[in-house]
């Protein structure tokens, strides 16, 4: 088994904790008396004491509780610190143990003491396993919370990228049949938006100059399906200081704005929006409500969705999502805190 930092940060203290409880007795001893013999018959006899215990404390943390008590093997478990503690109580107390006249008397009481005091040590032992051993659940815990939300943000990205070629590609096919050279010019942007896509948007963050531009050439390839009624206003800043952030992020807002805020037959309006405001990042997006009839909703949601839970896993308690729906417009605002 290989042994982490921990492991040596509590033998390390454990050995402190008992070199220290040998020690302090004389110490005190010889501050009191300044007779080096005395202290140093306080020590033989204090180690006496204290070794039987440090055996039986080192001997249930790292023995018989991970491999008898965590296994159900109670019996064996009881059996073994029984052994342990009459073991250490026939060292202490041996025929030749080097006590002085006086304590003999009370030998029985010294005895019956030291058994109690052995069984509050076993359960020291216990009780601390169990607390290191809680600890690292939680670690273990944190870190599979950790791997699970890192393998669903990237399950979101994926989902994400077929849903935003498919929109893309039926903008450019009704193009082509219209303007063929708009078309091709139209597809090179989209080459260039698919070479983001494939490769930027691998990185956990990305820098904002790149994010802009992407959300430019999306933004033009969005005009496709708008005519003379409807108004597109774009107002996309890069910070003053670098900064960075999720990859497409903001694509199913933009991508919604058009979709049904967008009719060939009214007055239409989108009005997009991207900023620093000191280390925070806001996006806002606005667009006239034209919501789409029920028999043509494929794929309602599954973006603001994605988009939500995204920044639950990328951001969390880092961003604020505010959206409204007025009089005749749908408004959404999302701030980033901390972009740095």
């Amino acid at each position: 088994m290989k042994l982490t930092r921990q492991d040596y940060i509590l033998a390390g203290g454990q050995a402190l904790l008992w070199i220290t409880l040998w020690l302090i007795p004389p110490a005190i001893d010889f501050f009191i008396r300044f007779n080096p013999s005395s202290a140093f018959e306080v020590w033989k006899i204090n180690t006496g004491f204290i070794t039987p215990l440090a055996i039986v404390f080192t001997a249930n943390f790292y023995v018989l509780v991970p491999y008898l008590l965590y296994r159900d093997r109670k019996m064996l478990f009881g059996l073994m610190n029984l052994l342990l503690i009459t073991g250490a109580n026939l060292w202490i107390f041996s025929p030749k143990a080097d006590f002085p006249d006086e304590w003999r008397s009370g030998m029985y009481m010294v005895a019956f003491g030291a058994f109690f005091l052995h069984l509050l040590v076993i359960g020291c032992a216990v009780g601390f396993r169990y607390i290191v051993r809680w600890g690292d659940m939680q670690m273990r815990l944190k870190e599979e919370r950790q791997k699970n939300a890192e393998a669903e943000l990237a399950w979101l990205k994926n989902q994400l990228n077929p849903h935003f070629l498919f929109n893309t590609l039926n903008n450019i096919s009704s193009l082509v049949q219209i303007d063929q050279d708009t078309a091709q010019e139209r597809i090179g942007q989209l080459s260039d938006l698919l070479r983001y896509t494939l490769y930027e948007s691998n990185h956990e963050l990305v820098p904002v100059e790149g994010e802009i531009e992407f959300m430019n050439n999306y933004i033009e390839l969005m005009r496709l399906r708008c005519n003379e009624l409807a108004t597109v206003e774009v107002d996309l800043q890069v910070p003053p200081k670098p900064m960075r952030i999720v990859p497409l992020l903001f694509i199913s807002l933009i991508e919604n704005a058009f979709k049904h805020g967008v009719n060939s037959r009214k007055s239409s309006f989108v009005r997009i929006r991207f900023k620093a405001e000191g280390d925070d990042l806001v996006f806002t997006c606005e667009n006239s409500d034209h919501p789409k009839p029920d028999v043509n909703r494929s794929g309602s949601g599954i973006g603001l969705e994605n988009l939500r839970r995204r920044l639950d896993l990328a951001y969390p308690g880092r961003y604020r999502y505010d959206q409204e729906l007025r009089e005749n417009s749908y408004f959404v605002q999302i701030t980033l805190r901390d972009c740095l």
